[in-house]
């Protein structure tokens, strides 16, 4: 077992972990942030991005003794600072971009990632971007108008599915 610190949503936390142990198993399991799911275990389905140093990592495809002393951001850390939901969450809501919700956590913080290197994103380039995330409930038409939403573009136009 090994020390790991980090730091998480802002916060110093720490844990030990094996050196074998997922980032997404030290998350959820030694530092009880559950919104970051497990859902394939084989990096394909995308519920379990978070932001590792700034960049949208699948914490199932990265040890959590490589993020020893890195800025960690998981969902538990996308609320504005008095609570209410960021302006993806929320849009996510006003749009309903979710149905069971599995996938939710992965595909706001994939869509943050994607707003920050491109504020104004075309829905090709929405589809495009989350071709890692899978979600088997909403056929994407609602989270790519979410995401357009989020980024301040007018999406009235875009009909309802």
């Amino acid at each position: 077992m090994s020390k790991i610190s980090m730091t998480v949503n802002g916060k110093p936390a720490s844990g030990e972990a094996e050196g074998r142990t997922l980032l997404v198993e030290f998350l959820r399991g030694e530092l009880g942030l559950t919104g970051t799911h497990v859902g394939c275990d084989t990096s394909q389905c995308g519920a379990c991005v978070v932001h590792v140093n700034g960049e949208a990592v699948k914490a199932c495809t990265m040890f959590a003794g490589e993020a020893d002393g890195a800025e960690v951001t998981t969902i538990e850390g996308m609320a504005n600072p008095d609570g209410s939901l960021n302006a993806i969450q929320q849009a996510f809501q006003d749009h309903h971009g979710l149905q069971c919700g599995f996938c939710t956590p992965g595909m706001v913080m994939s869509a943050a990632a994607l707003l920050k290197d491109n504020p104004k994103p075309s829905e090709a380039e929405v589809r495009d971007y989350l071709e890692g995330n899978i979600c088997r409930c909403t056929g994407y038409h609602n989270i790519v108008k979410a995401i357009m939403a989020a980024s301040g573009q007018d999406v009235t136009a875009i009909a309802a599915e």
